[in-house]
């Protein structure tokens, strides 16, 4: 990002949040009481939301065997209304559910990147694993379930912390980094660069944003193999299709755009969630359905290299058009 210390040059980090850790840049200081308000914040949003930590809300809804009635904070109504969203407009293929997926893959609370057994028979919602709204329903912030459901908010959620955060601020000017979920205000853009994923110390091309959450998704920096046998190994991500289970195909990174001045309410009150859902959501579905639903432009990066990219995408590019 261009000359960002110069433009907004007090710094505060937040080193451990959801574990790729958060840095603000902002135009004033940030004084300790809002510090002190955004840690509690970040500790109880992992307390709720994570499902790495054994203590969380979420993991009690994993262990409870035959299921029960959970209340949430009231902060969660606007992310589960986002991926009741998601849910429906591409039937099912983002689902929080899918933590049960990336368990059995190996991305599990000790991260063990080992495959179970018996994936193959019980991966997706195809197979019988628990789906969102049928198998975990919801009555405001209170989920129901009858059985131990495995949620990971994944999707979305680092962007809903961000949002969360950013209305903290009291700095006209900022930048929040997320582990490349962005959320921008500032008076003139800022450049920032589009990672390539097959090589991190390069950029596809450079984004230029002044207001508005740009997010981006890639299993370059999440993946692991699994050996098929003696000769044969496969790759493995986070990036599930969560109809099938299976980490998605034929893309290589996205990346989701969503202006500060946004028309519909969700996009317009949490940008950086709604860039972060549909970051992902742009690996496992049409992008014809997802604009159905979502105002928004985007980038991405299919496994020949070709670049997809919408006419308002706020970048310049350095690879060819598909």
């Amino acid at each position: 990002m261009d000359f960002l210390g110069q433009r907004m040059p007090y710094v505060t980090a937040f080193s451990k949040a959801l574990g790729t850790g958060m840095m603000i840049s902002a135009d004033s200081p940030i004084d300790d009481k809002v510090r002190s308000a955004m840690e509690s914040l970040i500790e109880d949003y992992e307390h709720v939301l994570s499902r790495f930590r054994n203590d969380s809300l979420i993991a009690a809804i994993g262990k409870a065997e035959h299921g029960g009635s959970f209340d949430f904070p009231d902060w969660c109504a606007p992310l589960f209304d986002l991926y009741d969203a998601l849910f429906s407009a591409i039937s099912g293929a983002i689902d929080p559910c899918v933590g049960e997926d990336l368990i059995r893959l190996g991305y599990d609370a000790s991260l063990s990147f080992t495959v179970t057994q018996d994936a193959p028979e019980h991966l997706g919602a195809l197979r019988g694993r628990a789906v969102w709204g049928r198998d975990v329903t919801r009555h405001g912030t209170t989920l129901v379930t009858h059985e131990p459901v495995q949620l990971d908010f994944g999707a979305c959620g680092k962007g809903y912390l961000v949002d969360l955060l950013g209305r903290m601020l009291q700095s006209s000017q900022f930048v929040i980094d997320a582990g490349g979920d962005l959320l921008i205000h500032a008076e003139q853009p800022i450049s920032v660069a589009l990672e390539d994923p097959e090589d991190q110390s390069h950029a596809i091309g450079i984004a230029h944003i002044a207001n508005g959450a740009l997010c981006a998704s890639a299993p370059s920096r999440r993946h692991w193999n699994v050996a098929v046998n003696e000769r044969t190994q496969i790759a493995i991500h986070h990036l599930l299709n969560a109809i099938d289970g299976l980490p998605a195909q034929q893309t290589e990174a996205s990346w989701a755009y969503v202006p500060a001045n946004a028309t519909l309410n969700l996009a317009r009150d949490y940008p950086t969630a709604v860039a972060d859902g549909l970051a992902t959501a742009l690996f496992v579905s049409d992008v014809a359905q997802l604009q159905r639903t979502f105002d928004f432009t985007y980038a991405t990066l299919d496994e020949s290299r070709q670049i997809a990219v919408s006419r308002d995408f706020p970048a310049e590019l350095f690879l060819r058009s598909a």
